[in-house]
């Protein structure tokens, strides 16, 4: 019998687009990411290619479940593109990304698997993006991989990962927002469905199915001291520095 185990992501950037229901011009994005995004950002580290179903089967079947440590902001870009032979002009197109956001993802299933994927997450064979291309994660997703456990467990523990400005400008939470897939047996009234458990990549078959997501609120759990976020670079420090000198000087 094979163990169970999770794996824990953190998910920040500058921004981040994960979409469910795109189309045409018009591209949204979800306010938490989707499944069929987090293990396409897995599938690429491990190097599946987007037509091999067999190997991404694997990784479909795991459980998933997100929690919202920094909601972010919701802006909208137009995109404008030419047609690369041609150079004739493609219609202008909407699209809707998360600017600041973070956010703690966990995938609940057989360990050897997550193991690999971790492991695949230190040397990715392809570079890991945030729903789009364009959406690059600031620093290392991978969070670590937790033996014998749940994914509630998992996301009930990891510390709060909100970046150090916005714990500087924001009070501590007294909860945070969990969204999890449910299980067979598992009534859940807060359940809701969503179009991204994904059955394949393939660029001219590309497919998704419904899956159930209950969401609910978990205790914040602030970090110990020298366990928090591992912010590798604060675009927000400079402005930091100039607002304490603006106050000196007044």
């Amino acid at each position: 019998m094979s163990r169970t185990g999770v794996l824990a992501l953190r998910l920040a950037g500058p921004l981040q687009s994960w979409g469910v229901s795109s189309r045409f011009t018009r591209r949204t994005t979800e306010s938490a990411p989707t499944k069929s995004g987090v293990v396409g950002l897995l599938a690429a580290a491990a190097g599946i290619e987007r037509g091999d179903d067999t190997r991404l089967a694997p990784l479909a079947a795991l459980r998933f479940g997100v929690r919202v440590d920094q909601p972010g902001t919701r802006i909208r870009d137009f995109h404008t593109a030419h047609h690369g032979l041609t150079g004739a002009s493609m219609p202008l197109s909407e699209r809707f990304y998360l600017a600041d956001a973070v956010f703690v993802a966990a995938l609940e299933g057989d360990q050897a698997l997550l193991t690999s994927l971790c492991e695949a997450l230190r040397t990715p064979a392809y570079p890991p993006y945030l729903g789009r291309r364009s959406c690059p994660p600031t620093e290392p997703v991978g969070l670590g991989l937790y033996e014998d456990t749940r994914l509630e467990d998992v996301l009930t523990r990891v510390p709060w990962q909100a970046s150090a400005w916005y714990r500087r400008r924001h009070p501590t939470p007294q909860t945070l927002t969990v969204l999890h897939e449910t299980l067979a047996d598992e009534r859940a009234p807060a359940a809701d469905f969503l179009r991204d458990q994904p059955v394949s990549f393939d660029a001219a078959h590309r497919r998704h199915t419904l899956r159930t997501v209950a969401t609910a609120p978990v205790p914040t759990p602030v970090p110990a001291v020298g366990d928090g976020p591992r912010d590798t670079h604060d675009p927000f420090a400079a402005l930091d520095a100039l607002d304490a000198l603006e106050d000196d000087s007044a």
